[in-house]
């Protein structure tokens, strides 16, 4: 099953399945019986993480980002958080890519300190810059594979390179690229995060995290997880395990659609300035290409007239919802200093490049002519 539309369908099935089931059920029982001498940690119960429903979900994950092992969380963040307290103990310190997603800088700069942590933000694009930002306390390095809201990509393989020769763990959030376009553990990423929220799902109507990779880590985060009682329902990860299957076909959609949706705004005498990887003009076009399979359905723009003429462009569009969220059939659209971004410092954001005006777009599956033809229309009125 190597390519990725079969695997996604067929991966971490159970052939035959339950009473014959070509479906997986839902096991939304609570507690098992429980064998003698059986571990804490692998008792069957909704908490611990063990249950069928549960097992079945992780099975899928792994297959998917082609990695030994998988848990399921109660959101993206629980996913980060929980893999940072697996990875981390009080007096140890991170290294961590300068560009994030507004929830993960909010709990690196509102709650490490609180945990004994410390951090230090390093410049993903140059490694000559990362053995300085290394102190001997350094436990674990954690980047994005596409930043949020940016679709910067940094010196992946280095990272992962960089953190095998100095003992780190290394961590990636995979949520934008997807592992239809990347799979870092394929690269040496011990730990792979996902908000499965966002194109895991694919149908924004259910909240889920992941924590994907080298087995021996992701137990450490299950144990962590099963003590922080981050687990996730049942019929949560039902509905994300039907999701799952039909993955690729939608982000291959969504990957057409950003491209094409990018290169249109390119050459509209209206727009000041389009990140997309997949442009001449992206300063990581190089890298992307290296690296990954497609460039993603992110992008985002500077429309000329400032934050107000932003949102014009925003109320004006039929096609894309005004909402904060990504990764689902639905086009949506966003500026993220006032949504995403909205808990980091105004000054924070101006230095990461994140102004006002800045508006994030997630492409859905519609059809390319529609969305071009909407946004045509917006930025003439």
């Amino acid at each position: 099953m190597d390519r990725m539309e079969t695997r996604a369908v067929h991966g971490g099935e159970r052939r035959p399945g339950p009473e014959g089931s070509v479906v997986y059920p839902i096991y939304q029982g609570t507690v098992y019986s429980v064998p003698e001498e059986t571990d804490y940690h692998d008792i069957r119960y909704l908490r611990l993480n063990s249950t069928p429903s549960q097992h079945y979900l992780h099975d899928k994950l792994a297959a998917l980002e082609g990695a030994e092992a998988a848990l399921a969380t109660a959101s993206g963040m629980a996913a980060i958080s929980t893999a940072l307290h697996s990875a981390l103990r009080a007096g140890d310190h991170l290294l961590v890519g300068d560009c994030l997603y507004g929830g993960t800088h909010d709990f690196l700069t509102q709650r490490a300190a609180d945990f004994g942590w410390t951090y230090s933000f390093i410049d993903p694009h140059r490694p000559d810059t990362w053995p300085r930002a290394r102190r001997p306390e350094t436990r674990a390095v954690l980047v994005e594979s596409i930043t949020n809201p940016l679709v910067r990509v940094g010196r992946l393989a280095e990272v992962a390179e960089f953190a095998r020769a100095e003992g780190l763990v290394s961590l990636i959030d995979n949520t934008f690229a997807t592992p239809v376009n990347f799979r870092p553990a394929e690269i040496g990423f011990d730990l792979v995060l996902h908000s499965a929220t966002k194109y895991l799902n694919g149908h924004s109507d259910l909240v889920a995290g992941a924590i994907i990779g080298r087995a021996e880590h992701v137990e450490r985060a299950r144990t962590a997880a099963n003590h922080f009682g981050g687990s996730l329902d049942p019929h949560a990860g039902f509905l994300l395990a039907r999701g799952l299957k039909t993955l690729a076909l939608r982000v291959r959609a969504q990957n057409a659609n950003a491209r094409a949706l990018a290169a249109h705004l390119a050459e509209h005498p209206a727009i000041a300035q389009v990140n997309h990887p997949s442009l001449p003009e992206h300063p990581d076009r190089a890298q992307a290409e290296e690296l990954f399979d497609d460039c993603g359905g992110m992008l985002s723009f500077r429309p000329r007239g400032g934050a107000d003429a932003a949102q014009r462009i925003i109320d004006a569009l039929e096609i894309p919802y005004d909402a904060p969220s990504l990764g689902g059939v639905e086009s949506l659209i966003t500026r993220p200093a006032a949504t995403s971004h909205a808990g980091m410092s105004p000054a924070d954001r101006e230095a990461l490049g994140i102004t006002d005006d800045l508006v994030r777009v997630s492409a859905g599956v519609e059809a390319a002519e529609d969305l071009l033809a909407d946004f045509d229309r917006a930025l003439s009125a």
